[in-house]
């Protein structure tokens, strides 16, 4: 689909993961399509939010959180201030 295809060729490190890059109509709408047309068992929710409230997901889903703490150096917001000065 055509955001997504985009995101892929903008970040193409992304790997096997299915990157929402977005909220508005048309890709929302192309989430969902991507979702539902691809083979899986299982698709699991990493958005901030739960996409489940906005597109049918025609699968099995769970929705999971994550928590990023710090314990070495350079964190997070050192390797931005790095990258983008």
């Amino acid at each position: 689909m055509g955001s997504i295809r985009d995101t892929y060729t903008r970040y193409p490190t992304t790997g096997p993961v299915l990157p929402a890059m977005g909220y508005g109509e048309k890709q929302i709408e192309e989430l969902e399509a991507t979702i539902n047309s691809t083979p899986c068992d299982l698709v699991l929710v990493a958005t901030p939010i739960d996409l489940r409230r906005l597109i049918d997901i025609e699968k099995p889903s769970d929705r999971v959180r994550y928590e990023l703490e710090e314990i070495s150096h350079p964190n997070l917001e050192e390797i931005i201030r790095e990258r983008l000065g």
